[in-house]
């Protein structure tokens, strides 16, 4: 088991180039958030924006177009129950985030289950909290794409079979393997398995463990695998540890840690390792 190191997260966040502009950065698309669980959504799709993607595009219940609006000018919004304004929102973007705040009822099943008929093999699809839930609960057969998936350790439970006790390095990698994702199992020293090799994070902790936490990673994922594409380990890898980084560093002076808090100081902590890259 490798560990993630500041080294690696160097390499793979890279200086902007001076020549580009918003489409050089990726469109991504959440989708997610019924009337209830609003502000999953939100934070998944302010920490898309604020890790620097391009174009931001959230799918969601109408009941929080006013709430994105007013807290996230740089998203676009559409209703989630359009089926066909979603569809060919689901055709213009380089990744799809499906999961927060999204619910598990019949209306969450028909949006997950259109997602998966319209994703594309060379789109990056982070599957994650409710959407896990309702694969492992309807057995739903996978699409042909780049997945991710964000489980913490009972979402992987009922994903995988693996009882939280017996969950090992063994086991999770063979599930993995049949899945055909990258699979980021939040925990105690979050692991993240791929096909090649698997990481463990040194980073986090208790004070990190408040709702939302998991949705602003999701989006985080789906920034940096857009700007970084040529390396989806390494961008998938690097954003699970500038979370947690950023969280230790507020960790000094909090006992807590909110994921809004984390999300605002993303762009510092990007900024903090692009100069690393640059002076190493």
């Amino acid at each position: 088991m490798q560990i993630i190191t500041e080294k690696l997260v160097s390499k793979t966040i890279k200086k902007r180039a001076s020549n580009t502009h918003k489409g050089s950065f990726g469109r991504v698309l959440t989708v997610g958030g019924n009337a209830q669980f609003g502000g999953a959504i939100i934070l998944s799709s302010s920490a898309a924006v604020y890790s620097g993607c391009g174009l931001v595009t959230t799918a969601t219940d109408p009941t929080n177009f006013a709430s994105l609006h007013a807290r996230l000018p740089e998203a676009m919004v559409i209703d989630f129950n359009a089926g066909q304004e979603l569809t060919e929102m689901l055709a213009k973007v380089d990744a799809v985030v499906i999961g927060p705040g999204l619910g598990e009822d019949a209306k969450a099943l028909q949006t997950l289950t259109l997602v998966f008929k319209t994703i594309r093999a060379e789109q990056i699809l982070i599957i994650d909290g409710s959407a896990i839930d309702l694969i492992a609960s309807h057995h739903l057969a996978l699409p042909n794409a780049k997945l991710i998936f964000t489980p913490h350790e009972m979402e992987w439970q009922r994903l995988s079979g693996i009882p939280i006790g017996q969950q090992s390095e063994a086991k999770n990698k063979v599930v993995q393997q049949e899945l055909n994702g990258i699979v980021v199992l939040k925990k105690h020293h979050t692991e993240i398995y791929t096909d090649e090799k698997t990481f463990q994070l040194h980073l986090g902790g208790p004070e990190m463990a408040t709702g939302g936490m998991g949705d602003t990673l999701t989006g985080m994922i789906a920034a940096f695998s857009t700007q970084f594409s040529s390396e989806l380990v390494a961008a998938v890898v690097s954003a699970t540890y500038v979370h947690s980084f950023i969280a230790d560093q507020l960790g000094k002076t909090q006992y807590v840690t909110l994921p809004h808090q984390i999300i605002e100081h993303i762009p510092q902590a990007m900024a903090h390792f692009a100069a690393s890259k640059t002076n190493a």
